[in-house]
């Protein structure tokens, strides 16, 4: 009760944030409302700014605080372990999460596409409304007392809006890529799940901009103004800045369409970096107190950024690493017993040896309950970057020891595979890997708890039989019980471009111990146990912290000199200040709850210890690809007599996804995009035939992150997750055919559950 409280209330307060972007362009609200909330919050302290502030900035950064409380009561409720229990939710929710492809956008639900048009529809009212309530005031007279044609005042008013638009949608251009935003969490999103929000707008925001330039510059020109293109007004808008923050900003939207992207990744990549000046110059443009306006979704970035570099600056404990004949290894770490993450959660790879600059997504194959000191992440050599750490790995003569950074991990608040009565796991490729998780998860589950969980069928498809030593990866290398007697597991692996085992080739899977450095760290919480509380106290006080300093600022050195005029003060000079207090506040904060943090966590950096080691010899005869693997625990003897192997052929994914009896099903898909078209998904004659076993669908495609070393190319490989509630003797509509996937019935999502891509160095080495 006490979080849907919260939750609730915390929704309130956003829909009345909202409400006030659909009044601003009203003239209601400027002439009217706005003069009344400035006439009684304009201070000595704060200015002009402190209203802006109060109704732009603060709502946001309160909603941010509210939802780090709500998620932290969230995480110790999943800590309770989740019994399975079924939420029944109306088929017209149900209907509005279906996912659907549109050319343009990718895959999008009926939620998000509505939200979508609802804020096209925002835009386009507020737009309209701006002109309305411009237009209405430009008259010939109006016009020939400026000296100028009608026309050329509508253009200075249609310039100008485009601008105002422009800014409404920089304000939420942040907050997808906020990775540890709690404002996403609240919504059941991941930053990789919405890094298309980020896209979408940046698009909109960049059209937007740039239609505001070239009208303002044919304006200049048609009325003998072209000297404006030179103006920095003092205690005005400054055009040059605006003119510098436009350049930064094409820059930046030049290098992400997909061929520049794709084959020249890294020039991508730092011009991204320009953020940095576009958003210093768009302040110097338009000014502190207007800039307030999209303040918070930057600030929460700033946040989020720097706790984030704190975090990379120092080397993490890899303890060893397993080497598989296929190029791909597993890497395992020393973690803190604190530090707790969902399945299919991800985190950020940093190898200084190979580049101090790439840091790389993937996905982590460890349990955080099974494991409680371990967390390992799995990496096949397929992109120049990924391969230069396979080469150095498996050489003859590996190096003993590696230095490794990394960020993270990110992932869902919680997750509920307990709900249904059986998962199926369909895998191709190097797809695999966010099921190894989920796994060993369930694993925990039966095993430690004695919780029932559903019973597991995994389809596999792999190139070749090499392929087959990932299945491997289902067992945790060492120093975790792994008995799955109670989890029912049925394995069906696919082998597709070899009719029969290759019996020759018996390469084996070599386990390489790293030596300690006396500096190397366990991977712990970046704020401790209680990260999300922690969160909301650095975001709440290093805001308290600026409007002190800014208040005071302002009372005893700007105020005498403008007396809240603005047309004294210089608005540069105002920004600077303001730009200077933020970044220190955040800065100050940032520091003492990772350090406070960090010191807490440091006696697990003490408990490090030299381990040393070579992988046992072992029996050629080992099951999968004839790996090294012996026969000599039951946990393994058990993943074998649960496969089945076939070969030179493909899964026939439609007969044996609705060969399913249980009354309840969750269907989980992660591979390459090939695997997306697959006509078994979306055929909808088929899907129609059997579409009474579908209740719930939940379909969600988090965004890959291609990190490319060398500016290589490739296609995408995209992860996406169904979840396939299915119930007997319920018919639902025929769903519309989806290049994709089959058209889903969603109904109760409480988390969104998803799964995380894996980048290796090239747009398609992706997990």
């Amino acid at each position: 009760m006490m979080m849907k409280m919260i939750k609730g209330f915390a929704l309130l307060v956003f829909i009345g944030y909202l409400f006030l972007w659909v009044i601003t362009p009203t003239y209601q609200y400027k002439n009217k409302w706005l003069v009344t909330v400035r006439a009684h919050t304009t201070s000595t302290y704060f200015g002009t700014q402190g209203p802006t502030m109060l109704l732009y900035t603060f709502p946001v950064l309160f909603i941010a605080v509210v939802a780090s409380v709500y998620n932290h009561l969230k995480k110790k409720s999943n800590q309770n372990r989740d019994e399975g229990i079924k939420e029944a939710t109306s088929n017209n929710l149900s209907t509005w999460k279906r996912p659907m492809i549109i050319k343009g956008l990718g895959i999008v639900s009926k939620i998000e596409l509505a939200f979508l048009l609802m804020f096209i529809a925002l835009l386009v009212w507020s737009f309209v409304t701006y002109l309305h309530v411009s237009f209405a005031k430009i008259t010939p007279k109006s016009a020939a007392k400026k000296g100028e044609e009608v026309w050329e005042s509508k253009l200075d008013s249609v310039a100008l809006r485009f601008g105002l638009i422009g800014n409404l949608c920089l304000a939420f251009l942040f907050f997808p890529v906020t990775r540890g935003s709690s404002i996403l969490s609240l919504f059941g999103l991941t930053s990789e799940a919405s890094i298309k929000y980020h896209i979408w707008l940046g698009h909109i925001v960049m059209t937007l901009f740039s239609l505001h330039g070239v009208c303002y510059i044919i304006y200049w020109i048609a009325t003998n103004q072209t000297s404006e293109m030179l103006k920095w007004a003092k205690t005005d808008v400054s055009n040059v800045a605006g003119e510098l923050a436009l350049v930064a900003g094409l820059i930046m939207w030049a290098t992400t369409f997909p061929r520049i992207r794709r084959k020249m990744f890294e020039v991508f990549f730092y011009a991204h970096h320009l953020y940095i000046l576009f958003m210093v110059f768009f302040v110097f443009h338009v000014g502190i107190s207007y800039a307030s306006i999209m303040l918070p979704g930057f600030y929460l970035f700033m946040i989020d950024r720097f706790l984030r570099f704190l975090q990379s600056k120092g080397n993490v404990r890899l303890i060893s690493s397993r080497v598989l004949p296929c190029e791909t290894l597993e890497l395992n770490f020393t973690k803190s017993q604190e530090l707790s993450f969902t399945p299919t959660s991800i985190i950020f790879v940093n190898v200084p040896s190979i580049s101090k600059a790439q840091w790389h997504p993937f996905t982590i194959t460890s349990s955080s309950n099974l494991e409680s000191d371990k967390l390992s992440v799995t990496i096949k050599g397929e992109g120049s970057w990924s391969k230069k750490l396979y080469q150095i790995l498996s050489s003859p003569n590996p190096v003993d020891q590696l230095d490794v950074s990394i960020e993270g991990p990110y992932g869902p608040t919680s997750t509920n595979f307990l709900r249904h009565d059986m998962l199926v796991m369909v895998s191709g490729g190097s797809g695999i890997t966010p099921f190894i998780s989920i796994f060993r998860e369930l694993v925990f589950t039966t095993e430690t708890i004695k919780c029932k969980a559903p019973k597991i069928l995994l389809i596999s498809a792999f190139k070749d039989s090499s392929d087959l030593t990932m299945l491997e990866l289902l067992l945790p290398s060492s120093g975790a019980p792994m008995e799955f007697t109670k989890l029912d597991l049925q394995i069906e692996a696919y082998v597709t471009r070899e009719k029969q085992p290759m019996a020759n080739d018996k390469k084996s899977i070599r386990t390489i111990w790293l030596k300690p450095n006396p500096s190397d760290a366990p991977i712990t919480p970046i704020l401790g146990q209680n990260g999300w509380l922690w969160l909301g106290a650095i975001i709440s006080c290093s805001f308290v912290v600026f409007l002190l300093s800014m208040g005071l600022l302002t009372r005893f050195y700007i105020y005498p000199i403008d007396k809240n005029t603005n047309e004294v003060y210089s608005y540069a000079s105002r920004a600077v200040l303001n730009m200077l207090l933020i970044c220190i506040s955040i800065m100050v904060t940032c520091s003492i709850g990772f350090w406070w943090n960090k010191k807490k966590n440091a006696m697990d950096s003490k408990q490090i210890q030299n381990m040393e080691g070579v992988t046992p010899v072992n029996s050629p005869n080992s099951w999968f690809y004839n790996a090294d693997r012996e026969l000599e625990s039951v946990p393994q003897q058990s993943l074998i007599q649960s496969t089945n192997v076939h070969y030179g052929e493909r899964p026939d994914l439609k007969r044996m996804l609705f060969e399913q009896k249980e009354s309840s099903v969750g269907v989980l898909v992660c591979g390459p995009k090939k695997m997306r078209h697959e006509k078994n998904w979306y055929h909808p004659k088929a899907f129609y035939a059997t579409s009474n076993l579908a209740r719930h669908l939940h379909i969600q495609q988090p965004q890959s992150r291609p990190c490319s070393g060398d500016g290589e190319s490739g296609q995408n490989r995209l992860a996406f997750l169904i979840e396939q509630i299915q119930e007997k003797n319920h018919i639902e509509n025929a769903p519309n055919p989806s290049p994709s996937f089959v058209e889903p019935c969603i109904a109760e999502v409480d988390p969104v559950d998803r799964l995380a891509v894996s980048a290796t160095a090239r747009d398609d080495d992706f997990y």
